[in-house]
């Protein structure tokens, strides 16, 4: 039999455990776009169980799957954690009432929360997390009818998902291909094992101790986001050489740009030079270029500035938790995600009362959206999510919610954007409702960022950092220049009875690129076409296009 404190100590030893091996996690995901990362979203979702599990005192088993259940449903950030969640709710619900849990009971419980986690899923996907928790289950179960015995029923559902983890990329092509077993179901194996390990009288898994005089280490940081004092060198400055004949050694170049500042490359072939240097003297950087030849692609940025950006979007974040609830005196109200401080201007003039900061990278949670809809003074709050991640983690917010919840199915900011304009005060709720999502359907979503990792995807062989462009959602192709790939991706876009096309622009694109990027789409593109640039400030994305 399994008890509370042992089933509590198991919850805790697997999410130290997924905490220490999220970026394994992560690597998994076969789509190169920057995006939530599964191993992270699954493991901020169960540490929010750690925090109220650590808390608890001989509980019974479902005084511990209860409260288990109850964190990660408020925790849950992406498609995987809200999975991951409903796994739990489920397996609270299976274990009600009782003090310890035998196989039987056990198995009963893996059952009672794939059956929670297929329901919420519109379109279950066979061969990802869904498929190693179902088969687990049904082993479980299997296993449960002949031996009652409560570690041997749930060492063979370990045993299982760990069979169905491997077998994922011949249910997957997407998988097979990339040579990798499907992410969520790599999660949920690590959490399954840590809890059996704990199980057989294994150690329970501690927090990982924060390095010696600092917090603990955070992968893929930014250096502009370093603290304002440490940047030396305040300007970052790009440029190519177009090599003139017979122009000196390239490292000539280099050793000047590094007696002015930092951060130094310089990468030259036949034809070019291309040079990145931080330093406090650009002007300086660019003369010492001219030596070598004709300068082009120039991009200058002040990493201070970019610092202080970045310290108000994570303020902003750290704002999603403090939400103070009000009493809903007005009819409507709207609660929509988006990230950079020009997007959620844009959201906040079309009438949102609540921008919860997140998106592409920085998923909030279902305690994030649910916050926002209690702050928001409507008896009705449509939730815009933005992002197809977030979905899932709005719709439970709504069964949480004390007021009634619409989250409209937008995937894209310029979807969000279309569906708050076809609001109308003056309609019913069931207007509304389905006025907002055509609108929103019928939007022509594009969306320029970078690769975040070498991949061989649908087609195209992808390197990291290349420039991919994606139309409603699909990558339409690979680019290295990024203006030419504005105008592509726009020019696919329109259509004949297009009228408008937006190009908002984010964080790592200077006023300079942008204007020009407007002004070559005005001069390729119909006159017939109104052409408007917003600078969003959004990050991942260097550009966000909507065509109406």
């Amino acid at each position: 039999m399994i008890n509370g404190s042992l089933l509590r100590d198991a919850i805790l030893s697997a999410a130290y455990t997924l905490a220490s091996q999220k970026q394994s996690v992560d690597e998994l995901n076969v789509f190169p776009v920057p995006d939530g990362d599964t191993g992270t979203n699954m493991s901020m979702t169960i540490g929010a169980a750690a925090r109220e599990l650590e808390m608890l005192k001989d509980p019974a088993v479902s005084e511990t799957s209860k409260v288990a259940a109850s964190a990660l449903l408020r925790g849950a950030r992406g498609n995987s954690g809200v999975i991951l969640s409903l796994l739990f709710r489920g397996i609270s619900k299976g274990l009600q009432g009782k003090s310890e849990a035998s196989g039987a009971d056990l198995a009963d419980a893996l059952v009672e929360g794939v059956t929670a986690a297929y329901k919420a899923v519109m379109k279950p996907t066979e061969g990802t997390i869904l498929t190693v928790a179902r088969e687990a289950s049904e082993k479980a179960r299997s296993v449960a009818m002949d031996d009652n015995d409560a570690l041997t029923v749930f060492r063979a559902a370990v045993a299982q998902a760990k069979e169905t983890l491997a077998r994922t990329p011949e249910m997957l092509p997407v998988l097979k291909k990339a040579g990798v077993v499907d992410a969520g179901g790599q999660g949920l194996v690590i959490i399954l094992q840590a809890m059996l390990d704990v199980f057989e009288g294994g150690p329970v898994k501690k927090p990982e101790a924060a390095p010696a005089g600092g917090s603990a280490a955070k992968p893929k940081r930014s250096a502009v986001a370093e603290a304002d004092g440490d940047i030396l060198f305040t300007y970052c400055t790009e440029f190519i050489v177009l090599k003139a004949p017979g122009c000196e050694d390239a490292l000539k170049l280099r050793a000047y740009l590094e007696s002015i500042g930092d951060s130094v490359v310089v990468v030259d072939d036949e034809e070019i030079i291309k040079v990145h240097v931080h330093t406090n003297h650009p002007g300086n950087a660019l003369e010492a270029g001219l030596k070598f030849g004709m300068l082009t692609k120039l991009k200058i940025e002040n990493m201070k500035e970019q610092h202080t950006a970045q310290v108000t979007e994570a303020e902003q974040m750290a704002e999603n938790a403090s939400y103070v609830p009000v009493d809903p005196d007005i009819p409507y109200g709207f609660v929509a995600v988006a990230a950079g401080m020009g997007v959620q201007s844009l959201f906040e003039d079309l009438g949102v009362n609540n921008v919860v900061t997140g998106g592409q990278t920085m998923n909030p949670s279902t305690d994030d959206i649910l916050n926002a809809i209690h702050a928001t003074p409507a008896q009705t709050v449509f939730v815009l999510p933005n992002n197809k991640n977030i979905i899932m983690a709005a719709e439970q917010a709504v069964k949480l919610a004390d007021r009634r919840v619409c989250v409209l199915q937008t995937v894209t900011i310029p979807q969000g954007i279309s569906a708050m304009l076809a609001f109308d005060p003056e309609a019913s709720f069931a207007d509304n409702q389905v006025n907002m999502t055509e609108a929103a359907s019928r939007v022509q979503s594009g969306q320029i960022t970078f690769a975040a990792r070498d991949s061989d995807y649908d087609g195209h062989n992808i390197k990291a950092g290349e420039i991919l462009a994606m139309e409603n959602g699909k990558l339409a192709f690979v680019e290295k220049d990024l203006e030419k790939a504005v105008y592509k991706l726009t020019r696919s876009m329109v259509k004949r009875d297009s009228s408008f096309v937006t190009l908002i622009y984010g964080s790592d694109v200077t006023d300079g690129q942008a204007e020009a990027a407007c002004e070559l789409l005005k001069s390729k593109l119909s006159p017939n076409l109104e052409i408007s640039l917003i600078n969003g400030g959004q990050p991942v994305y260097y550009y966000i296009i909507s065509v109406e």
